[in-house]
């Protein structure tokens, strides 16, 4: 559905940029896409909101350190998905798509930062820690500087980062709250499922269902976060 000439996007003239982009989503198409990405900006941020100050009142500083990396990287998801789904085609779209999926990277390695924070497996767990965060970053920098190149190996590279905690599941499954450990799973496990749908591009409203299915993800995950919190 949606198209990119990357040769013509080279170009500085905005007009051809336009015209590079074909956005192939019927009226009542953007309208679903745009409830739903309303939806998520505003629920996400109360919940984060509301997640925040619970840390704050039941856990330590170090814990409120994780919670707010999980909780920026959860709303500048959401706020550039917005952006970059519901933006006119433009030149600016063009940046705006970067930026939106550069945001997942960041999204997955801040949802790992408060669960590893919280394992007792030590040098394995910082290890992990970083290891993630460097291959988001290398991944976000290769979406910032190669716009538009490796979208497919991108979409696994998501995928391998986001199943990279089965590494240390023994330590998680002993250190992770019951319910925690379920909505992680069930998160993951939603977020793998509707990647089926974001390549579906022949689909009627294969962009809502992708969306839909994120939003489930993240809320399994904020769930998880918050009885990590909580217990």
């Amino acid at each position: 559905m949606t198209i990119f000439r990357l040769k013509q996007l080279a170009s500085t003239s905005i007009h051809a940029a336009t015209g590079a982009i074909r956005w192939n989503y019927d009226r009542v198409e953007l309208i679903a896409d745009g409830v739903v990405h309303g939806i998520g900006i505003v629920f996400g941020l109360i919940a984060a909101t509301v997640l925040v100050v619970l840390t704050a009142v039941y856990a330590g500083a170090l814990d409120v350190f994780a919670v707010s990396v999980y909780v920026a990287g959860l709303l500048m998801m959401l706020v550039l998905s917005a952006s970059y789904n519901l933006w006119p085609v433009s030149r600016t779209k063009w940046v705006l798509r970067r930026f939106d999926h550069s945001a997942i990277y960041l999204l997955i390695a801040a949802t790992y930062t408060p669960f590893i924070l919280e394992l007792k497996s030590g040098a394995m767990a910082v290890a992990l820690l970083i290891g993630v965060w460097c291959v988001a970053g290398l991944g976000i920098a290769i979406k910032l500087t190669l716009p538009g190149r490796f979208d497919r190996l991108a979409v696994g590279l998501y995928l391998a980062l986001g199943w990279s905690g089965a590494m240390l599941y023994d330590s998680v499954v002993v250190s992770l709250p019951t319910m925690a450990l379920w909505c992680v799973l069930v998160g993951g496990a939603l977020y793998s499922f509707g990647v089926i749908f974001h390549s579906w591009r022949r689909l009627r409203f294969q962009n809502v269902i992708w969306h839909c299915f994120v939003l489930l993800g993240a809320a399994f995950h904020y769930t998880a976060v918050l009885d990590l919190v909580l217990t």
